[in-house]
């Protein structure tokens, strides 16, 4: 099936499952148990059924590798769940994308701070591979970027580190992991293919904070930059990353022996373009931050620049002008309405669809959380039950199709039934996302909180180092 997914003559429509197995000090959460997907084996016909080409499905090394001693001790795997499932997506050709590591930072003996994390899930992805040696496409490592900031820069997910030393080290060797993992997986199936995922994101800021969104900007690109070969001395953030001699080691390793992927996916989220301002006092409390020597506010940029965000389109003709390597939207979500739900997948198909007439090899679009996620309202960091329904609503404990659902299928039939009348414009489309105040001596209103359909990163301040003046 490997040529269906390279094909390139028209727009794929793809699939994905929340799948986050996040931990927090000693604590593991597992999306798949809580949205019920890990028990019900009927989801896999449900799917199928939405006519989707691909998906993004999980063999995760936390939930194969469940023992605590080291990671050499095979005896404990259990790959059950993993081959009933597969199985099933198999024989119903639907191809799967196989995800390693989602979030998370690898079985108890390890972390994502530990050198040992790189062979680790070369050992993983080795036994992946020889156990469904049909299986072609992979990703390692989702979102390492992400990851890295969220674990190690931020501290919300184990190991709970808040520095960019840190913050490095975790990057770096999620990136030296892909490489292992698909040198593993290419020892055993030569025509493995590499799809990347990362957040697709921009800074936006105050003039006072230009430098520091210069810089931020620049960091989007790392992940992807590290496996392409590209950070060398000579790159902009060499020296920000190479702050020990073991991480000089480490960058040396990537450069000389880099994995470029075959598809970049980029995630892109109504709280992926972010606004930094200076003036905390106009701001809630919860989005302040700063960077050592300066002080702000790091918001939604939706909610802040009354021109609007950039938008999906536009940071995908920047990525493929920087990279010109095949990509792929590999998450489509929004924490709405149904009806703003099939809003913002009907943009996302009609956008990339106008990429591709330009020029812009973009292969395919992904509903993602098919069964929905849980509590990523406060990344995952604590369960309050927040629920967000995909293109199934499993909140009575068993899935039911969504007004989503048969949109998918319309446009996985090749059918999108033109407008009969002017849709009504998404929240994210209307003057009532501004939400925050314009002027610094406006206050806002002690009680305010934020509402359901802000995404989690709101809930991140930014906690990097300002680039050198």
């Amino acid at each position: 099936m490997i040529e269906s997914l390279m094909d390139s003559e028209k727009l794929q429509l793809w699939g994905g499952i929340e799948c986050t197995v996040s931990r927090v000090g000693d604590y593991y959460r597992d999306q798949l148990v809580e949205s019920g997907h890990a028990e019900r084996s009927e989801d896999i016909n449900l799917l199928c059924e939405l006519g989707i080409s691909a998906v993004r499905y999980p063999v995760l090394w936390e939930r194969v590798m469940r023992s605590q001693r080291d990671a050499t001790d095979w005896s404990c795997a259990d790959w059950r769940w993993s081959d009933q499932r597969l199985a099933e997506l198999k024989a119903r050709n639907v191809e799967p994308i196989l995800g390693l590591i989602h979030h998370g930072s690898g079985p108890q003996f390890t972390s994502l701070l530990d050198e040992g994390f790189v062979a680790g899930l070369g050992q993983h992805a080795a036994q992946v591979a020889r156990r469904y040696p049909w299986a072609q496409w992979y990703t390692p490592v989702n979102e390492p970027l992400t990851t890295a900031r969220f674990s190690c820069l931020y501290g919300h997910w184990y190991p709970h580190a808040r520095s960019d030393e840190a913050f490095a080290t975790a990057l770096v060797l999620q990136c030296l992991a892909t490489v292992e993992a698909m040198r593993s997986i290419r020892h055993v199936n030569s025509a493995a293919k590499l799809v990347l995922t990362e957040d697709l994101s921009k800074i936006h800021s105050t003039t006072r904070l230009r430098r520091q969104a210069e810089f931020e900007n620049h960091r989007r690109w790392l992940s992807i930059d590290l496996l392409t070969g590209r950070v060398t001395r000579s790159h902009a953030l060499y020296e920000y990353l190479a702050r020990s001699p073991q991480l000089v080691s480490l960058l040396d390793r990537l450069a000389s022996d880099p994995a470029p992927p075959d598809i970049l996916g980029f995630n892109y989220y109504l709280t992926s373009e972010r606004h930094l301002d200076e003036r905390m006092k106009s701001y809630p409390a919860w989005s302040h931050g700063g960077n050592g020597r300066l002080r702000y506010a790091d918001v939604e940029a939706v909610r802040v620049l009354r021109n609007g965000i950039d938008g999906r389109e536009k940071l995908l003709e920047e990525a493929w002008d920087r990279y010109r390597i095949p990509m792929a939207v590999t998450e489509v979500h929004l924490c709405g309405t149904a009806s703003e739900q099939i809003i913002w997948l009907r943009d996302c198909w009609r956008g990339t669809q106008e990429l591709r007439s330009r020029g812009v090899d973009v292969r395919a679009v992904t509903v993602w959380s098919l069964f929905g996620s849980y509590d990523w309202n406060t990344l995952c960091t604590c369960k309050n039950g927040h629920y967000e329904p995909g293109a199934f609503d499993v909140s009575s404990g068993r899935p039911v199709p969504t007004q989503l659902a048969s949109y998918v299928k319309q446009l996985a039939g090749g059918i999108e039934a033109p407008d009969s009348e002017p849709s009504p414009p998404g929240w994210w489309q209307s003057e009532s996302r501004l939400i925050y105040p314009f002027r610094a001596n406006e206050e806002i209103k002690k009680d305010w909180q934020p509402t359901v359909d802000l995404a989690a990163e709101s809930l991140c301040t930014a906690a990097s180092a300002l680039a050198p003046e």
